[in-house]
């Protein structure tokens, strides 16, 4: 018998993505967010999450994707990691899914070089393919150097 996971899952510019569900601690709509002076162009802002300081990664910037329409708000899947809580900003949310093992395959050789560092992997599913965001690396910013304008 194959072996199944479940993932959360979201839209970032169209794409269908997918998170490990036990690396999630909660999704949530909108959050107010205080911009960080010198942070790199990948980080959003801050958020108050029920009393604790979350940084808010904009996973249309760590993927090189394009700009989200300014009408249009971001929400939060907020992911575990060894230092906190990190919301992962995302077009929109999915349900959570349960995928087989054997319908797993490596990243698409049509995805861009920084894509590709932050995508082990897709699940073939019947109507789409579902690439799976490694957390660690989509929230580590030690490579982001460069700042928002």
């Amino acid at each position: 018998m194959a072996e199944k996971k479940q993932f959360s899952t979201f839209f970032v510019d169209g794409l269908f993505f997918g998170v490990e569900v036990e690396k999630v601690q909660e999704v949530i709509r909108y959050q107010e967010m205080t911009r960080v002076p010198l942070a790199p162009a990948v980080v959003q802002g801050l958020i108050n999450l029920r009393g604790h300081i979350v940084t808010a990664v904009d996973l249309r910037r760590r993927l090189a994707l394009r700009e989200r329409p300014s009408d249009q708000l971001p929400m939060n899947v907020v992911v575990r990691s060894d230092d906190g809580a990190v919301s992962l900003l995302v077009d929109e949310i999915g349900d959570v899914l349960e995928v087989d093992e054997e319908t797993y395959e490596g990243p698409p050789e049509t995805l861009s070089q920084r894509a590709r560092e932050l995508i082990p992997g897709v699940y073939k599913l019947k109507d789409c393919l579902m690439h799976v965001l490694d957390t660690g690396k989509a929230i580590d910013l030690s490579n982001a150097t460069e700042p928002a304008i």
